[in-house]
């Protein structure tokens, strides 16, 4: 089984490919240059993997929350791919995709994107059991979600910018902070294979990113309403 996965919710671009026999994984922290390198990125792995595009059987990407760009910018590149080649495209969540490598640890995780704005997209779990859903958080509402806690995980691109955030507001917590980053594009295969095995639908037609906040225009249309 051929897989391709890429995770363009921030400005890192990580991509990766896994056939029968191998795995290769790159990731490009090059700004908001996605749209410069993001085909040719994928033209590179799939070559070095000695595959085609028409030799996948299946592709996904971290859908969002993230940023409006990259998420566009992922989903239309393989959308193109699956329009020419028939080849399936799952969505999965960013914050799911940033935490999963610390399901297991039998502690609380809190999963992060800076959302600037004073604001975080973030998701709060704890033994896969949902403890504040993915949304658009101020960071006192994060903190509020913690009370009673005495310790938590938190992981994804803005962690370290969350944690200390957080520390402000409660001292007594003791935050604990990846020393890296984990892998996102074994996480999203790892995922993605889950997903394929229990049979869970593909993206439809219709399907786009999950963006959690309205953008600019849509919400100076909201104020002329």
């Amino acid at each position: 089984m051929n897989i391709l996965v890429l995770d363009c919710a921030v400005t890192k671009i990580s991509i990766g490919v896994e056939t029968e026999n191998k795995f290769i994984s790159h990731t490009y922290d090059i700004g908001m240059r996605q749209s410069e390198i993001l085909v040719p990125v994928i033209d590179e792995i799939l070559s070095k993997a000695g595959i085609s595009a028409s030799d996948l059987n299946y592709s996904a990407l971290t859908i969002g929350p993230g940023s409006f760009t990259g998420l566009r910018l992922g989903i239309s590149a393989l959308k193109a791919i699956e329009l020419a080649y028939n080849v399936p495209v799952y969505g999965i969540s960013s914050l799911k995709v940033y935490s999963y490598a610390y399901e297991n640890f039998n502690l609380p995780v809190l999963s992060c994107i800076d959302a600037n704005k004073d604001k975080f997209y973030a998701s709060l779990t704890e033994n896969k059991t949902c403890l504040l859903e993915e949304g658009d958080w101020e960071v006192n509402q994060i903190a509020d979600k913690l009370k009673g806690l005495s310790k938590v995980l938190v992981t994804g691109p803005d962690a370290q910018k969350l944690a200390s955030q957080i520390k402000e507001i409660n001292k007594d917590i003791d935050i604990l902070l990846p020393q890296v980053s984990s892998m996102t594009t074994e996480s999203l295969l790892a995922i993605t294979k889950d997903k394929i095995a229990n049979g869970q639908p593909a993206l439809k037609d219709f399907d786009g990113p999950v963006y959690l906040r309205a953008s600019e225009a849509e919400l100076a249309l909201k104020n002329k309403e």
